[in-house]
């Protein structure tokens, strides 16, 4: 069992491009890592740097007591799944799965029982004998993934592993996922800009952007308290609503509402709400006095299914909020009331984005 740690981790191609910047971070056996973040945040650079197929500019990697900055990305004892899978074309499923044992000069018999096991988990014992060229997608995807457990490795490294699959595909073999990786008690590094994938796969979310952490937590608590205005629009689908409020006293203005400010040192001039789509509801015969009531005329609808998202510009202001409606509630297009607790409220700063 090892804990994987990176301390000050830093890479710099040029003086301009930094994509890792000064990270930090531990992983302890039996977690889930995430990095979540949009194309060219530094999260590939970064997995890569802990597999050894980069060197870092600054700081260390570790994997229990061992730095590993020295040694070669084949004596790491990491096993990495890739976005392309990387099976060799004329092997066997079982020659593919084995290969990484057999240079280890494992003992044949042993190879077979570690080849056998690993493919009866992921129900690929009936492919063992065919080639790359006749699986499927998700075929593919179990025989890479098969290729990492059989190795027992210390640690887990997979970038982007689910991105070629389609989306039923996709929902499937994520929570395989899942089950595979809860059983394994080894720390696992995962690579994504799918943040679905974050929050139902994670133990631990790390949002990166420009090469450095954003926040690192629970996907509960990234969902519930981001960090930043940043986190808040980035994590959640639908996008959260966020607005730039001018404040007068201790009231933000949104159209012809006043909404209490929460506790500040000093008023800014201006401030960013955060309201989360599916926190808003039509507004019934009675509205607590807990609760913000935001009027306007909705001018889209998406019927999604179970739900509708409305879009709607708020009275007195050019303002839109968007909405997240079951399907028994109804609304007047011409004028809809609706209600949010203000517990649901998310306040940032207008300057610095940073969660107040």
């Amino acid at each position: 069992m090892a804990t994987l740690t990176l301390k000050e981790l830093r890479k710099q191609f040029t003086p301009e491009v930094v994509p890792v910047k000064n990270i930090t971070l531990t992983v302890e056996d039996g977690e889930f890592l995430t990095l979540l973040g949009p194309s060219g945040c530094g999260k590939s650079t970064l997995l890569r740097l802990i597999a050894g197929l980069e060197q870092p500019t600054a700081g260390t990697v570790w994997v229990g007591e061992q730095n590993l900055n020295a040694v070669n990305p084949g004596d790491r004892n990491m096993a990495m799944v890739f976005q392309s899978y990387a099976l060799y074309p004329h092997m066997t499923v079982a020659d593919n799965i084995s290969t990484s044992l057999k240079l280890r000069q494992v003992p044949p018999a042993e190879i077979t029982q570690r080849v056998r096991t690993v493919a009866d988990k992921l129900d690929i014992s009936h492919l063992l004998g065919r080639k790359p060229r006749s699986l499927s997608g998700g075929q593919r995807q179990r025989v890479a993934l098969a290729r990492a457990l059989v190795r027992k490795p210390d640690v887990f490294l997979l970038d982007e592993p689910l991105s070629n699959l389609d989306a039923l595909l996709r929902e499937q073999v994520r929570g395989e996922l899942k089950q595979l990786f809860e059983s394994q008690n080894r720390p696992v590094v995962y690579v994504t800009h799918d943040q679905i994938e974050a929050m139902t796969l994670s133990s631990k979310v790390a949002v990166l952007l420009d090469g450095l952490v954003q926040q690192l937590d629970p996907p509960s608590r990234i969902y519930t308290h981001p960090a930043n205005k940043f986190v808040a629009g980035f994590v959640g689908s639908p996008q959260m609503n966020l607005l730039t409020l001018d404040c007068q006293g201790k009231v933000a203005k949104l159209g012809h509402c006043e909404i209490p400010l929460p506790p500040l040192a000093q008023v800014p001039k201006l401030i960013d709400l955060g309201i989360r789509p599916e926190a808003l509801s039509v507004k019934g015969s009675e509205v607590s006095d807990q609760e913000l009531v935001i009027g306007g005329k909705v001018f889209l609808s998406e019927n999604f299914g179970r739900e509708t998202l409305v879009s709607l510009r708020v009275e007195g202001s050019q303002d839109v909020i968007r909405a997240l409606i079951p399907p028994d509630q109804t609304w007047n297009p011409e004028y809809t009331k609706l209600v949010v607790p203000f517990s649901s409220l998310h306040w940032f700063d207008a300057e610095t984005g940073d969660r107040l």
